[in-house]
């Protein structure tokens, strides 16, 4: 087969990969199941697909079509070849706005579709919790739906024509038919007419009919997503009279990919969504009282009913992001049940949530009703969404599992189904977590299990076995929008008749008579608990780590990635995670990926070092550390942090690269070159000079390196004339290795403003940040670092007198590592320190919040400034401040670039092999919003590395926050000035 495979390779346009690392990261989604496929493809035209089609019959293997997967019951988990189409397979291809379609290939997301669909007055309705990350090709084959299903459905229901390759590779285009096209596809000799005459065997025969009216879900279940569509295709004409036009996009949505590839999907799209929206956040005490109260809400025609539980409302009290979209919750409610309430008017939307309270009231359901509008409402979105990734944050080896969590009912008996569900989780001792669409009978029900146990096993079973009993006796769909893949197919029979279930077989028969299209989903499934990520009794080893996990170790710390696959979305959403996925779209390069590989290794290695694999580092190289997943993963996965403690114990087994200890001793080598300034610029100011050292050490010969400054700031500092003036506090400066010793420019208008408003500086006694170390994984070094600096501070720095940065990748050090690196002894004063370390502008925002800084001493110039965030700023702290602080001249107006990652990242963009990568993050959104901002536009980067990375792709030059408020100083002081010129001459 490897022979075979690597002839298959040859002929394609896209990617063939057989090695082991892209096999074990296409060998799970985001569900509990493993399993390594043959090879995978990324295909990148319509011909590799049929090449692929053709191979897959001839030796006999299978393919699982894939796009984000995001899949939550192992529908593209499998042992064939994975066809992943979400890099290549894009394209928006035709819109028509009046008749209200559009045409698209199945990897467009979802978000970005309605992006594009705005400028239109369009809108794709069905909406996933993924949706920034979900494509429609994945949205299809689930048949998904999300929150507004009340209003817009499932796809199915948008689903107007398909262009497919059958499992001959010939093409077909699938719509809707009047009854003599039916008769006239029958009639075709080929595949696809084989097809038609097998299809209307099964719905012309009576016998047939009445099974499926008896067994199939009920008709007012919204969300009946059970195995194959027979009911929906039975509803049509000429089936069932005046019934809409027999379409088989009717089946193949939901069909999860076992009947064809689709290669082209036309989409109904609707008007945009009303333009005010009213979100009554309704506070309960139970459960079971908002589910009595969800049937008061859908009087009130609503756009989504949505669940939030006690459980996620805890989650999201630790988590960093989700803690500040808490701001509405009052106590702690046992659910909160969010009714959106959409209209173009306020008023009508403020009338109906009062008689919508009124009526809860006057029923005793009910505490506390805010209603919230505008940006807020965002918030309560992003909270709700980020339950599933939340949930996977529980310490130890116990989590909120996927295995019923996907049943839908009538939204009438969904308070009796969810009573009946919950007495049978405590009969078995279990509980579990309620959350999602009560608006359309379906909460996502996770119960609490321990995979890695026999009696987690054994419960995983038990409950599935259980629940489907409960929803068949509701006649309820047991996939309501996630599938059925592996998870559920097994109980089809149960839940639809053996009779309906054999008509299913004979369809997927008629459509891939050899089986090459994702087999053993929906029909012929193997047993639900086999083919897990977890074995029974699994055993790992105790990991004596440098970094201390809190509750956990490492291994349960890459567990705590559910697959959600948040770090697959663009920059057109906006945020941090993760910068090399986005310029790369490969799997390879998300952090999901990355913990991944981790699990894998730290679980199945057979070395004493489980570390040392080639196949972590490979998957690690493009990881920025940037931090944007420690806040942006609603399972708080802090990449950056694992991969510090990977490369430590992979230093361990092969030894430190020469260029990473350079890297990690930056400060005592610039300590050293510091002396002889003009040398070390000599070098790195001459180009020709510079690529030859760049060369040397292991630097892109283009990338230009900072200079060193002809003094350092604590040099400065110490000789320079001491301000004589009554000061309001004294602060103390952390002079950090980088504004020490390149730039010290930054220090100096740092310092000076500070003075300027009063302030008395100290610089206490302290070393470096061991920043660079830690960037290079070189742990024990940091440790030691920290451990130093802590012992030094420790009398000095309180929230009163706190520790105050000019670089925020050191400063935040103190934040975020410091108190998982130093020894217990230290622990205390490491997390006192850690609270009383402030950015430069933090500490600014808390004076001017204090009144004790004010607008009276700044410019009344206008002026406009593009702020870019640093990763570790937005992630450990916040661009609040920084704006804050930047607008504080009354004239000064302060935007923020949405911009992710620079793409330089401490050391990551000077890396030979990293540099073009770099610079590709730098081209999504910094580069080209910079080049577009007129010359008297300020361009704002608090990062020393970001300030770097501006000038080499744009040359524009950046400035400190400090630099910039220094400038607005109303009126600089003769004393000032004459600081300014002993500063030249120093």
């Amino acid at each position: 087969m490897q022979e075979s495979l690597q002839n298959l390779a040859a002929q394609l346009e896209g990617d063939l990969f057989t090695d082991q690392t892209m096999r074990t990261l296409y060998a799970t989604d985001a569900s509990a199941y493993r399993e390594k496929p043959l090879a995978v493809v990324i295909p990148q035209t319509h011909d590799d697909l049929k090449k692929l089609i053709a191979f897959a019959s001839e030796n006999g293997t299978s393919l699982i079509p894939r796009t984000a997967g995001t899949s939550l019951a192992g529908q593209v988990v499998g042992a064939g070849i994975v066809v992943d189409v979400s890099k290549h397979f894009t394209k928006i291809l035709e819109i028509n706005a009046e008749e209200g379609w559009v045409r698209v290939q199945p990897g467009v997301v979802r978000d970005e579709l309605n992006l594009f669909l705005k400028p239109y007055g369009l809108y794709f309705g069905p909406e996933t919790s993924t949706a920034n990350r979900a494509m429609i090709g994945g949205m299809v084959g689930n048949n998904s739906c999300g929150s507004n299903s009340i209003v817009y459905g499932s796809t199915r229901e948008h689903v107007l024509e398909v262009k497919a390759l059958l499992a001959d590779g010939s093409e077909a285009t699938f719509g809707a038919l009047q009854a003599n096209e039916i008769s006239a596809k029958s009639r075709l000799n080929s595949l696809e007419g084989a097809i038609y005459r097998v299809t209307n065997e099964i719905l012309a025969n009576p016998s047939n009919q009445s099974e499926i009216r008896k067994n199939f879900p009920k008709v007012s279940i919204e969300r009946r997503n059970t195995g194959y569509a027979l009911d929906m295709l039975l509803n049509c004409a000429p089936y069932t009279e005046a019934g809409p036009a027999f379409n088989m996009c009717q089946l193949i949505a939901g069909s999860e990919g076992t009947l064809c590839f689709l290669t082209e999907i036309k989409l109904h799209v609707s008007p945009l969504p009303p333009k005010i929206s009213g979100l009554v956040c309704v506070h309960f005490n139970s459960v079971d009282e908002s589910l009595q109260a969800n049937l008061i809400a859908l009087k009130y025609r609503p756009q989504a009913v949505e669940l939030i539980d006690h459980y996620i409302l805890e989650c999201t009290k630790d988590n960093i992001e989700q803690r500040k979209n808490r701001f509405f919750v009052q106590g702690d409610p046992g659910a909160i049940l969010v009714v959106d309430l959409g209209s173009d008017t306020r008023e009508d939307v403020e009338q109906r949530a009062a008689a919508m309270e009124a009526e809860m009231r006057e029923a005793g359901l009910g505490y506390h009703f805010p209603v919230l509008w505008g940006e807020d409402t965002k918030k309560v979105w992003t909270l709700r969404k980020a339950g599933l990734g939340l949930l996977s944050n529980l310490p130890g080896d116990e989590k909120a599992v996927a295995v019923i969590e996907d049943t839908a009912v009538d939204v009438r008996d969904l308070p009796a189904f969810i009573r009946e569900f919950n007495t049978i989780l405590g009969q078995n001792d279990m509980s579990a977590v309620h959350y999602a669409h009560a608006g359309s009978g379906e909460i996502h029900l996770r119960p609490i299990i321990n995979l890695k146990t026999k009696e987690g096993h054994q419960q995983y079973r038990l409950i599935a076995e259980e629940i489907a009993t409960l929803v068949k006796k509701f006649d309820g769909s047991l996939s309501g929008e996630h599938g059925d893949g592996r998870l559920r197919g097994e109980f089809i029979p149960q839940m639809v008749g053996p009779k309906n279930y054999e008509l299913m077989r004979s369809l997927k028969q008629s459509w891939d008579p050899k089986g090459i299209f994702n087999p053993g989903k929906i029909v012929d499934t193997p047993p639900m608990d086999t083919f897990l990520r977890y074995e029974a009794g699994q055993q790992t080893p105790e990991f004596k780590t440098i970094f201390r996990f809190h509750d956990q170790d490492i291994l349960q710390h890459a567990e705590q990635c559910n697959g959600s696959g948040d770090c697959r979305k663009t920059e057109l959403s906006g945020g941090t995670m993760c910068p090399s996925y986005m310029a790369t779209r490969s799997e390879k390069d998300t952090t999901r990926a990355r913990a991944n590989m981790l699990r894998e290794m730290l679980t199945r290695s057979p070395k004493e070092n489980r570390f040392d694999h080639e196949e972590i580092k490979e998957v690690m190289d493009l990881c920025l550390s940037c931090k944007g997943c420690k806040s942006e993963c609603p399972s708080n996965v802090d990449m950056a942090k694992m991969k510090a403690e990977f490369l430590q114990h992979y230093y361990d087994a092969n030894g430190t690269p020469i260029r990473s200890r350079l890297i990690a001793n930056f400060s005592a080598l610039s300590g050293v070159a510091s002396w002889v300034p003009w040398a070390y610029n000599t070098v790195f100011d001459t180009a020709a000079l510079r690529k030859i050292a760049n060369k040397i050490v292991g630097f892109h010969p283009e990338r230009t390196m900072p200079l060193l400054h002809k003094t350092t700031l604590k040099r400065w500092f110490e000789n320079r004339p001491k301000a004589s003036q009554k000061t309001k506090q004294t602060v103390y400066l952390f002079c950090d290795e980088f504004t020490n010793y390149n730039d010290v420019e930054v220090g100096k208008k740092a310092v000076l403003l500070l003075e300027k408003l009063g302030y008395n500086i100290v610089i206490p006694e302290h070393g470096e940040s061991g920043r660079a170390a830690l960037s290079k994984g070189l742990l024990r070094q940091a440790k030691k670092i920290a451990e130093k600096n802590i012992r030094s501070l420790k009398e000095l720095i309180t929230i009163e007198t706190p520790l105050v940065g000019i670089e925020p990748s050191a400063i935040l050090t103190f934040r975020d590592e410091y108190p998982d690196l130093v020894d217990e002894s230290l622990l205390v004063d490491a997390r006192r320190i850690a609270e009383s370390a402030l950015t430069f502008e933090e500490f600014l925002a808390r004076e001017i919040d204090a009144k004790r800084i004010t607008k009276d001493a700044f410019t009344k110039e206008t002026r406009l400034i593009k702020l870019h965030g640093h990763c570790q700023q937005k992630a450990v702290s916040s661009l609040v401040p920084s704006k804050k602080m930047l607008s504080l001249p009354e004239n000064y107006t302060v935007h923020l670039i949405p911009s992710g990652c620079c793409g330089m990242a401490g050391s990551f963009g000077y890396e030979a092999e990293h540099y073009d990568i770099s610079m590709k993050i730098g081209e999504l959104v910094l580069f080209p919003t910079v080049r577009q901002q007129p010359e008297e536009v300020i361009i704002a980067a608090p990062g020393t590395s970001c300030r770097h990375q501006i000038k080499d792709g744009t040359g524009r030059k950046a400035k400190h926050p400090a630099e910039i408020l220094y400038e607005a100083l109303a009126s600089v002081p003769q004393t000032a000035h004459s600081q300014e010129q002993t500063i030249k001459s120093v």
